[in-house]
Formats: structure tokens, C-alpha cells, sequence
């Protein structure tokens, strides 16, 4: 994490995004698994962040690393949690209670069903009415943006935007570039002003 503790982050710049979904595509193409290719004929690609039409205007929505993120303090197993790189989903622990998704501020958080090799994985879950107490269903796990970490070429969608409209927001970046802009317009207006005094 950087100095000013704040978290990087997918932005969408308003009015840019033209509603293509490749964003959703190159996202839901880049964390599928090796078996997950099987089936994806009969199911439509899960992607990690979601775009939203709403009147004349589209956006896709993703997970903003919140600094105090509501999900990882509501997550019983601690699945959810907060490391240096941002909000990530341990989906080992998660138990598909869906309290991060009752949280989660800009609604970026999901829940996917899990797969293996193109079918369904089932788990046993009580139901006092079900012979033997229990019932099997389709088990369902968190899902979130975790800005494609194992990918070097950083997130997908970034680079998918046909016109630029999504960026990876670094925070102490963002920073240095405005404070360097800052500097470099008051050195041009003291040159200006000795210019005028002469």
C-alpha cells in the first residue's frame, strides 16, 4: 500500500464508455479457469465487474478497494479481506452468506457459481425438512474485481476499452502528477510575471 494508505482502482471516465461490454469480456476471459472453457457454450462468461445502463448512459461498476471496506468487516470467515493490493476474495473461506454484497457501497460485489470443469460443484447444506437433515445445491461464492493481479499486463478491461474510457487509478500516483502539474504552472506563471516586470 502507498504512503497516503489509499487503495489502486478500475475508474470509468463519465460520458467516455459507448456500452460495448468488452470490458465484461476481456475480464470474464481473463479469470477463467483452465477448465472453464468446458460448457461455456451453454453458459454466458462471469465477469468480475459489471456494466450499468441507466437513461442515455452506460458504466461499467467494479470493486473500489475501499480503504474501510465494509465487505471484509461484515465477512464471518475473514474470505473477504484487505492486503496491500486492494480487497481480495479468498474463496476457500467464503461461505456464500451474501453479507458483502448487502454492504458493498457501489454494489460491486457478486456471487458465482462454482465450477468444475464446466459443472456445477454441490454442497451439502442443512434443511431440517430434507431426509437425512441435509440437501445438496449449488454452491455459490463471493466475486469481486481483483484487478486481474496475476496478470502482468495489469486489468483487463483497461486494456480492452475501445475508447479509452476505463483507467487504473493509482492513488499516490495520481498525486505525484497533479503536485508536478501544480509546480510546473507556478514555475510558468513567475516566468510570465518577470517576463511582464522588465
Amino acid at each position: 500500500m502507498n504512503s497516503m494508505g489509499l487503495r489502486p482502482f478500475v475508474s470509468v471516465t463519465p460520458g467516455a464508455c459507448i456500452g460495448c461490454r468488452a470490458c465484461e469480456l476481456a475480464c470474464a476471459a481473463a479469470h477463467m479457469a483452465a477448465g472453464a472453457t468446458v460448457g461455456s457454450m451453454t453458459r454466458p462468461p462471469v465477469p468480475r465487474l459489471y456494466l450499468v445502463r441507466e437513461g442515455g448512459t452506460a458504466a461499467p461498476v467494479a470493486c473500489r478497494h475501499c480503504e474501510a471496506a465494509p465487505c471484509a468487516a461484515v465477512c464471518p470467515t475473514a474470505a473477504v479481506r484487505c492486503d496491500a493490493s486492494g480487497v481480495v476474495v479468498e474463496p476457500a473461506r467464503c461461505i456464500g452468506c451474501k453479507a458483502c454484497l448487502a454492504v458493498c457501497p457501489v454494489g460491486a460485489m457478486a456471487l458465482a457459481e462454482v465450477q468444475d470443469h464446466g459443472r456445477p460443484v454441490l454442497r451439502r447444506v442443512p434443511d431440517p425438512a430434507a431426509p437425512g437433515g441435509f440437501v445438496e445445491e449449488p454452491a455459490w461464492l463471493a466475486s469481486k474485481c481483483d484487478l486481474c493481479r496475476e496478470r502482468p499486463a495489469g486489468p483487463a478491461c483497461v486494456g480492452a476499452c475501445p475508447v479509452g474510457a476505463l483507467s487504473l487509478v493509482v492513488p499516490g500516483e495520481v498525486r505525484r502528477v497533479r503536485l508536478l502539474a501544480a509546480a510546473r504552472a507556478m514555475a510558468a506563471a513567475a516566468s510570465g510575471a518577470r517576463e511582464e516586470g522588465r
